[in-house]
């Protein structure tokens, strides 16, 4: 019956497949492949139909619940088992704080490209402080630009304003490339693996290193200040 639902709705175009709903989120997301995907069906991220064949078919809300998971995974580095209890508790009509602590709303931007000019305008920021934080890696170039350049142009605004400008900054992008050495040597064992598990579990891991060092850096600087202070 569930089979013949799927088939139903699939012909309805109700439903996706996996290359479908890849397309959706690839501009959003462009590390998700359908190894990832599978992983994330494996932990109770996401939860598709299945067809007679075995064929995996997402709905429209299969494919929202994906963008919300990834988005926390992504600019909050939560754990899975943490954003997969936050979206049962929402499906099951509780209604959770959100593991972020803040409101749902600010943890699922809308999509969205800034051509330059926009991204300017939206930023407050001179044309000058763009490219020098093009220049230096801070910012991809290009003829477009996601929610992650606007934010960082406006960090470098707040920053500018304070004197620190985007060539101050040169070592801290290359201790950010320190860290990038370190959890790419945490993750070869699982990355010498070709399982699509272990492919997602390296994905998981990474972003959970990632937080930990951030942490841990934010300690040092707000130690190193208290002792400036006293």
């Amino acid at each position: 019956m569930a089979a013949a639902t799927a088939r139903g709705a699939a012909a309805s175009g109700r439903l996706m497949s996996i290359g479908q709903v890849l397309a959706r989120l690839e501009a959003e997301f462009p590390a998700l492949t359908s190894s990832k995907l599978r992983f994330l069906e494996a932990q109770g991220i996401v939860r598709p139909r299945r067809t007679e064949s075995g064929y995996r078919k997402f709905a429209a809300s299969d494919v929202e619940r994906l963008r919300l998971a990834l988005t926390l995974q992504r600019d909050h580095y939560l754990p899975l088992q943490v954003i997969r209890e936050y979206l049962d508790d929402v499906e099951a009509g509780k209604s959770p704080a959100a593991p972020t602590g803040g409101a749902l709303r600010s943890i699922v931007p809308a999509s969205r490209r800034y051509r330059r000019d926009d991204l300017l305008r939206e930023a407050g920021a001179p044309s000058q402080l763009l490219n020098e934080a093009i220049g230096l890696g801070l910012v991809p170039g290009g003829e477009t630009y996601d929610d992650r350049s606007l934010a960082m142009l406006r960090s470098l605004v707040a920053l500018d304003r304070h004197g620190i400008e985007p060539r101050h900054l040169r070592a801290l992008r290359q201790s950010a490339q320190r860290d990038v050495a370190l959890v790419e040597a945490a993750l070869a064992p699982l990355r010498r693996r070709s399982d699509a598990t272990s492919r997602g579990r390296a994905a998981e891991v990474a972003a959970e290193l990632s937080r930990r060092l951030g942490e841990v850096r934010e300690s040092i600087v707000r130690q190193a200040l208290e002792q400036l202070e006293g």
